[in-house]
């Protein structure tokens, strides 16, 4: 079975609520468009590409990542529901699909998952974010009304959520957390940084939503 496609839109969730919002404190929580050097220095997260991805197949899903030399090479092999994006000095491919799979004249760079998906979750949609966080700076705290994932190119990273925390460094590293619970994404270390995240949502609901209902209990390590 193959996903359907739809053409490519951009959402801009909760930007304007995250305008009133102290700069080193919005981070993940947004969907505003990427401009110029935003995602790429220190400040909030943007949105570099939204996909609509239709009914997923039966199946584990996987967020892959490949790197290409050009533009003219990635989008020869982009999937009908991937996306290719320029980012952080380099050229990207992301799709949502099974494990393993290999792009004609792409770097494979990862399959993050399985996506934690709850059964039979009708239509999704991809929403792809950069960041970039100095050492200490944190997310404010949100939810998600899908999975996200977190692919980093550089430095360490802390997610609390109510159920503890997790802590993944060095390039490479990943982060997942399903829908739902309220959470804080935090850098951690002396490095900057810099990555990805994927959320998967339904279509029809806000992929993002700022909330007050919890307070992070300070978990995550400062190095």
């Amino acid at each position: 079975m193959s996903w359907t496609s739809k053409p490519l839109t951009v959402s801009l969730g909760v930007f304007a609520l995250l305008a009133l919002s102290p700069l080193s404190a919005q981070a993940q929580a947004t969907s505003r468009t990427c401009q110029g050097q935003a995602g790429e220095t220190p400040g909030p997260a943007c949105l570099v590409a939204h996909q609509d991805l239709g009914t997923p197949p039966p199946g584990p899903l996987y967020w892959n990542i490949y790197t290409f030399a050009d533009l003219p090479a990635a989008e020869r092999v982009r999937p009908p529901h991937g996306a290719v994006v320029q980012a952080f000095g380099r050229v990207w491919l992301f799709d949502v699909g099974g494990k393993g799979l290999e792009r004609e004249g792409g770097r494979h760079l990862a399959d993050i998952g399985p996506l934690p998906i709850e059964a039979a979750p009708g239509e999704l949609s991809a929403e792809y974010l950069k960041s970039t966080f100095a050492p200490g700076m944190t997310a404010p705290v949100h939810a998600h009304s899908g999975p996200e994932a977190f692919y980093a190119i550089r430095g360490a990273s802390c997610l609390e959520t109510p159920a503890g925390v997790q802590v993944a460094r060095g390039e490479g590293h990943s982060l997942m957390v399903p829908r739902g619970p309220p959470m804080l994404l935090m850098a951690i270390g002396r490095e900057t940084r810099q990555g990805f995240a994927l959320i998967l949502h339904g279509e029809g609901s806000p992929p993002t939503t700022l909330t007050s209902d919890w307070t992070p209990k300070a978990l995550c390590p400062k190095d």
